[in-house]
């Protein structure tokens, strides 16, 4: 029983990514697909959240069952996804500018791909940050 409660919000997510990826091959705008796939998600994230059979399938293990490490392990989970999208962001901007400054003198190469990686770094910095914190715990 308890597999098959762990099981409803994957199922969900996939059907939601699924769904999603038909709707833009139909047509669909590419924004309303990521805004169905964000509230997909936020419905995902309230069932986990909100029911306490979900939560209690999911400790498995003595370090999981304390509050403190629960905070630990969403604080690991929220440093490294934001600065996983920040780092996206980033090189999703500079990595095109990097390629037409390169394509109009090809003097500007080094210090394109120094900005590239500066965004590229920011990610690395958020994972670092949560090994830290995940280092803590154990």
């Amino acid at each position: 029983m308890e597999l098959l409660i762990l099981a409803v919000p994957v199922i969900f997510g996939i059907t939601s990514i699924l769904l999603a990826d038909r709707a833009v091959k139909r047509g669909c705008r590419r924004k309303k697909a990521l805004y169905m796939q964000l509230a997909s998600f936020c419905a995902v994230f309230l069932v986990c959240f909100l029911c306490p059979m979900v939560a209690s399938a999911a400790e498995t293990t003595e370090a999981a069952a304390s509050s403190g490490n629960g905070l630990a392990f969403i604080g690991a989970a929220v440093a490294t996804g934001l600065s996983c999208i920040g780092g996206g962001i980033a090189v999703g901007y500079a990595a095109p500018a990097a390629i037409g400054a390169t394509s109009e003198d090809s003097k500007n190469f080094g210090k394109s791909l120094i900005f590239v990686a500066l965004g590229e770094g920011v990610a690395l910095y958020g994972m670092l940050v949560s090994i830290l914190i995940l280092s803590k715990i154990g």
